[in-house]
């Protein structure tokens, strides 16, 4: 039994690191200028991934609000690749001065340790910060003013939520997350709403009637897609090594509906 086990947890590493090994491969080959920058909200300092695009105008920016498990190498993977499309892409550390000791995500030893961390956040904090992302990222030089959002997973119900707190916002893309619960939340909405899910993550397909009645209450505009044969965390999925085909399919068509909502 223990050997079975010692095998079943080395596959899983052995993947884990494949994986991670794509993501930084992709961030080494970009042509894109990547950047760490410290944003500042009041005395908190936010560990920020910046990736401008190779354009000749000001561009629209978008803030990649990360998985459960922080800032990870994909999340800024994926930055670069929104960054390929056009736009500058932001992706905050919501971790940030967590604590003394873990000040960034790179910081916790291994990711189940970041995922706990996570959540216990508070959502008013992490609201504020996200405040000061849109703000120094609406001042940035080479942006049009213009921003919007995009999360996955924990990610994206709280793009969700930061719907309801923010204005001048182009778009909130939620990535199979969840809506806020309380019909009051819904009433501050201001920009349109795009969820993102796989056809095999029940548990939080179930709760997409509840926000699409609460948006219709409200008259906002909540417009979703539920790509076949995949489940949950799939943009993640069909960036690893060996990718089955669902996958693919349902981030190119993911891909291309970002573009058409931020033209």
């Amino acid at each position: 039994m223990k050997r079975i086990s010692f095998l079943v947890f080395s596959l899983f590493l052995a993947f884990t690191t494949q994986a991670q090994d794509f993501a930084l491969t992709q961030l080494e080959s970009s042509p894109r200028h990547q950047e760490w920058q410290i944003i500042n909200n009041g005395d908190k300092e936010i560990h920020s991934f910046i990736v401008y695009p190779e354009v000749s105008e000001k561009a629209t920016v978008v803030i990649v609000i990360h998985e459960n498990r922080g800032l990870t190498d994909w999340v800024r993977s994926f930055a670069d690749q929104l960054a390929a499309e056009g736009y500058i892409a932001i992706a905050p550390d919501l971790l940030s001065d967590f604590s003394e000791n873990f000040k960034k995500t790179s910081d916790f030893p291994v990711s189940d340790d970041a995922r706990a961390a996570i959540y216990e956040l508070k959502p008013d904090q992490v609201d504020k910060d996200l405040l000061a992302i849109q703000a120094y990222g609406q001042e940035l030089s080479a942006s049009n003013g213009k921003t919007a959002v995009i999360g996955f997973c924990w990610g994206g119900s709280t793009t969700f939520r930061f719907a309801t707190k923010a204005f001048e916002l182009e778009a909130a893309m939620v990535f199979y997350g969840t809506g806020p619960k309380e019909q009051a939340d819904y009433t501050t909405i201001e920009t349109p709403v795009y969820g993102f899910y796989g056809e095999n993550d029940e548990r939080v397909n179930s709760t997409i009637p509840d926000s699409k009645k609460m948006m219709e209450i409200v008259g906002k505009s909540y417009e979703y897609a539920i790509y076949d044969g995949v489940g949950h965390a799939f943009m993640r999925a069909a960036d690893a090594p060996d990718a089955d085909d669902n996958a693919k399919a349902a981030k190119k068509a993911a891909m291309i509906k970002i573009k058409e909502i931020l033209k």
